[in-house]
């Protein structure tokens, strides 16, 4: 089912600047039993994504009733799409112009359902991130570097690839934020410059204190991921799961993802 601010259609205004600029931000909520889980959280970073490209955020109300009207009734996935609505042809932002809204849902993914393996395989992407720290951590429409690093492979046993920036520097995973932990401190990329601060990172990076695990969010090398115990993605759909393979490293469990599943998932608000 997709409703088009608020109302059942399948299509939108083909001048919709979200269309031609890719003008909006987007979220991807899991559900269960015909709730958002994690709802707090993403419609917080909603609000935070809106403002920092200057877009009214809905009402959390609106969308949350939205959200439950589209849901399935088992397991599946919502999305969530902003824009800055349609306008004249030209880059400048309308003023006072009403924001898009569409709100969506699918079938829980194979390789997001339970009886999908714990751990993946992943490889390195050639693509390379730019930067740009004005966008830095907003998941924004404009996803091209992503599509064109997940067209490098189509070998059905690997999951996700990890991307680098034009400097080297270690970012993430296609659709996923990274983990890792050495010596029992938790890793993550620093994000400041470019990429997505998902919201399954963020609940992971605010779990990891309270069960005693100290937390670095900075620059890291693809030879620091290589020496890591334990290397991990995360997003809103998958949960954690553990990297077993990255190209030519292997790594074997430590314990370190199934302790932070359980702890992201202890409070599913």
């Amino acid at each position: 089912m997709m409703l088009v601010n608020g109302q059942p259609a399948d299509s939108v205004d083909a001048r919709d600047r979200g269309l031609a600029y890719g003008d909006g931000v987007f979220r991807t909520l899991r559900t269960r039993g015909g709730r958002p889980l994690w709802w707090r959280d993403h419609y917080a970073k909603l609000v935070a994504d809106c403002a920092a490209l200057m877009l009214a955020c809905p009402d959390e109300a609106v969308l949350h009733g939205e959200v439950c009207r589209v849901a399935e009734a088992g397991e599946g996935i919502v999305k969530i799409v902003l824009t800055r609505g349609t306008g004249a042809r030209g880059y400048a932002p309308p003023p006072g112009q009403a924001i898009t809204r569409v709100v969506f849902s699918a079938p829980l993914p194979a390789y997001a359902q339970a009886d999908a393996p714990d751990a993946i395989a992943a490889r390195w992407c050639t693509l390379r991130l730019a930067r740009q720290p004005r966008l830095a951590g907003i998941k924004h429409l404009n996803r091209l570097e992503n599509v064109l690093a997940r067209a490098e492979w189509t070998d059905p046993a690997i999951l996700e690839g990890l991307l680098c920036d034009d400097l080297g520097a270690v970012i993430g995973g296609v659709m996923s934020n990274l983990l890792l932990v050495k010596d029992g401190e938790l890793s993550t990329p620093d994000l400041s410059e470019c990429g997505v601060a998902g919201v399954a990172r963020t609940r992971l990076l605010r779990a990891a204190p309270r069960l005693g695990i100290p937390v670095h969010v900075g620059r890291l090398l693809p030879a620091v991921i290589c020496a890591a115990d334990e290397v991990m993605v995360c997003n809103s759909v998958i949960g954690v799961r553990r990297v077993a393979r990255l190209d030519d490293a292997i790594w074997p469990p430590a314990g370190w993802t199934a302790l932070l599943s359980k702890a992201l998932n202890e409070d599913v608000d």
